[in-house]
């Protein structure tokens, strides 16, 4: 609406020359032609000022790559950006990121220390050795051997399949339970048993087939396998090994550890530089190897516009704007650096009534950092980017300025050569 006014204006104006010019063109002293130079140069200025009013009033019809710094500053308070938090990058939130990040790692979720070793379960096969001081219990009707020793018998029963119940069959031992057990505490039970029945007797337990305690390794790895474990208490590089190592980059490899209900997740390199994340395995756990590749987005006043891909241990935000060639210096406004995210619930500092509110595992939140001030170049150091985040830098007011001048000069300064003609 002001522009079509401004343009009506201009025309009124162009009449108003004409007129005036006519009007002059049938005088010939210099008076006249002083009064004609006056009026040509007042018209241009009122048409130059009502232009520029109407291009301020529409400030919205500027060029640009996306909202300015108050503009995302100010976003929360409507109705669309009512849940968006905006949150000023300091050390405490650094503080609560490292925080959540260290609850992710291996060691901290999953304890693997005080695993007993092989634990025998229901579908495993075992042998039993036993050795007695003759007169034998189990004599030639059993499968015995001499020991070179003329006071020793040893006997080797048939191998056996823990059945559903979980137990095997011993002459004279009869059903001894052994699912749940290690092969050292079914040894002691064995030779309990037998106990005042057979001479003095030793017993050896041997795990034939180990059906059930197994870790299974999938995903980008030169095959898949599943691992038995042994009483060596593998680890999570065994595993590792046992698939034929990965097929992708080391460092753009994900680890995602499975057991029972925990899930959780670690970049490779981190697992290989960190001994007390190459955790030990139990029994039925799985790992994934996974190949994503990470990236966020560059927008608004950066040095380049484009979707960045980094390394799956991550980067800091300052590698992130060093990787798009930092700041434009002629667009730029440095305390309008911007980092959007779904970021989760628990590293944000939410108020009781906000809680409430916002009891999701992701929560939109919009991350601002002021680069005038030098110590945040400290801070950017240690705050991390992660998958999918935007990063954008808004324009300078004066760039915005400077962009209005241009529009305004283009459109003036045409009219100012109708007028000296």
């Amino acid at each position: 609406m002001l522009l079509r006014e401004a343009k009506l204006y201009i025309k009124c104006f162009y009449v108003l020359f004409e007129e005036k010019r006519y009007g002059i063109e049938k005088q010939s002293d210099m008076k006249s032609s002083i009064l004609y130079n006056q009026f040509r140069y007042i018209a241009f200025l009122i048409s130059f000022a009502v232009i520029s009013i109407s291009l301020i009033g529409c400030g919205s019809l500027l060029p640009s790559s996306g909202p300015s710094s108050e503009q995302v500053q100010n976003a929360p308070r409507s109705k669309r950006m009512k849940d968006i938090m905006v949150v000023e990058i300091n050390e405490e939130v650094i503080g609560r990121q490292v925080q959540v990040q260290n609850q992710k790692f291996f060691s901290e979720t999953f304890d693997g220390s005080n695993q007993p070793g092989v634990v025998i379960g229901c579908g495993d096969v075992v042998e039993v050795s036993v050795w007695e001081v003759p007169p034998a219990l189990f004599g030639e009707s059993f499968a015995t051997q001499r020991t070179g020793s003329p006071s020793a018998h040893m006997t080797t029963f048939p191998e056996q399949m823990v059945g559903n119940d979980g137990t095997i069959k011993i002459p004279f031992a009869g059903q001894v339970p052994v699912a749940g057990r290690t092969l050292r505490q079914v040894e002691t039970e064995i030779r309990r048993r037998l106990k005042g029945k057979a001479n003095q007797p030793q017993v050896l337990v041997r795990m034939v087939s180990n059906n059930t305690s197994n870790v299974t390794v999938v995903g980008e790895v030169a095959t898949s396998v599943r691992m038995p474990l042994t009483s060596k208490k593998e680890r999570l590089l065994d595993a590792l090994a046992a698939a034929g190592g990965v097929t992708q980059k080391v460092n753009r490899m994900t680890v995602q550890l499975t057991r029972g209900d925990k899930v959780r997740a670690m970049p490779l390199d981190m697992i290989i530089r960190d001994p007390k994340q190459n955790i030990v395995l139990m029994p039925d756990d799985v790992v994934t190897l996974l190949f994503q590749p990470l990236s966020f987005t560059a927008l608004g006043a950066t040095s380049k516009n484009e979707e960045v891909d980094f390394e799956a241990k991550g980067i800091s935000l300052a590698q992130a704007l060093a990787r798009v060639g930092g700041l434009q210096d002629s667009r730029a406004d440095p305390h309008g650096v911007f980092i959007f995210r779904f970021e989760d619930a628990q590293v944000l500092d939410f108020s009781e009534e906000k809680q409430h509110d916002l009891s999701r595992e992701k929560v939109p939140v919009v991350y601002r950092m002021n680069l005038k001030d030098p110590a945040t170049f400290f801070i950017a150091q240690h705050f991390k980017v992660q998958d999918k985040d935007v990063l954008y830098v808004s324009n300078a007011p004066s760039a915005d300025f400077q962009k209005f001048l241009n529009m305004v000069v283009s459109v003036a300064y045409p009219i100012h050569n109708v007028i000296n003609k």
